[in-house]
């Protein structure tokens, strides 16, 4: 039995009866990587992602989004059912993880941000590559930081971790322009092209990849006015739809948590707008009774095809339990 073999053997010996129930496991990507990037340390190469493919097809039945949640609805779910998604949009969605799974038959869905596909960068990587170019300490005094010194790679990613929620909050039009300053400052030379466009849109479906909503400038919900917010909504879902030519049925909530990024008020406003079911960023797997417009998802963070195995196994055990 080959190395891949065993893992699967053993994990499966490991599950033991958690995943002997109806449960459905939705996993989010963001980026798949050509190569190591050593302030993304958390997103796969594409010989990672591919491993963890191998992995996946081998331990669970992946479906279709759209398959999956009217098996959640029916109650027929296949044993260790599992959803692979992608947040924002990013060209390499289709370029690099694209061609993996369509040679693994494996479906996929990616919710995208309207509003970045004409080109430009999500304000997120415009900071990233902000704390990457710098060479001499960067005037973060108006978020409390200070004037910290580059450093080496490991203390830019503490930085970020600082420096990315004292933004994020911020109104889109604010986040942006605060984000472009600090590239100024530093220097940065930004990518061309990060997002997919509209014809590489259009191309999802020639690797089995679908389409969702993920609002047009991607703010957190909660963080807006109510008009803004639907608007943000209904405007993605409309544009996506012209695009393709084809129904969005699902929507993912920016930075997705429960309570804190999205309330009730947003869960409606999916709703009204159409859309068959939605996707958070609350941990667990989905089981009868889940609100299908509040969907957990998990973070394949995991290094190690070992530990991303094992990890997929101990979720199908974490019912989520919805809070707002």
């Amino acid at each position: 039995m080959n190395r891949l073999g065993s893992l699967q053997r053993l994990l499966l010996t490991t599950a033991g009866n958690w995943t002997s129930r109806q449960a459905l496991l939705i996993l989010i990507y963001h980026r798949v990587l050509a190569a190591p990037d050593e302030l993304l340390p958390d997103e796969p190469t594409v010989t990672e992602f591919a491993a963890q493919m191998d992995l996946l097809g081998s331990l669970c039945h992946v479906l279709p989004l759209a398959e999956a949640v009217e098996r959640l609805r029916a109650g027929t779910l296949p044993p260790r059912a599992a959803c692979i998604t992608f947040d924002d949009g990013y060209a390499n969605n289709l370029e690099l993880a694209g061609p993996i799974l369509g040679e693994r038959g494996l479906p996929a869905l990616v919710f995208v941000a309207t509003g970045f596909m004409a080109g430009g960068c999500m304000w997120n990587d415009i900071v990233i590559e902000a704390v990457r170019a710098a060479t001499a300490p960067l005037d973060l005094r108006e978020w409390g930081l200070g004037m910290p010194p580059p450093g080496d790679a490991a203390a830019r990613i503490r930085l970020l971790d600082q420096l990315l929620p004292a933004l994020k909050y911020l109104p889109p039009a604010e986040r942006a322009a605060k984000a472009l300053a600090l590239a100024e400052q530093a220097g940065a030379v930004l990518p061309a092209q990060p997002m997919m466009n509209a014809e590489q849109l259009r191309a999802l479906g020639r690797h089995g990849m679908a389409i969702g909503a993920h609002t047009v400038n991607h703010p957190i919900l909660e963080a807006v006015d109510a008009r803004e917010a639907e608007r943000e909504i209904a405007d993605s879902k409309a544009v996506l739809e012209a695009l393709s030519g084809q129904p969005v049925q699902f929507f993912a909530y920016p930075n997705g948590r429960p309570g804190s990024d999205y309330s009730r008020i947003h869960v409606d406003m999916v709703r009204r707008c159409g859309f068959t079911a939605a996707v958070s960023t609350a941990w667990g797997a989905a089981v009868a009774g889940s609100d299908l417009y509040q969907l957990p998802r998990m973070l394949p963070w995991d290094r190690s095809a070992l530990r991303f195995g094992l990890r997929l196994m101990r979720s199908y055990r974490d019912r989520h339990s919805q809070r707002i």
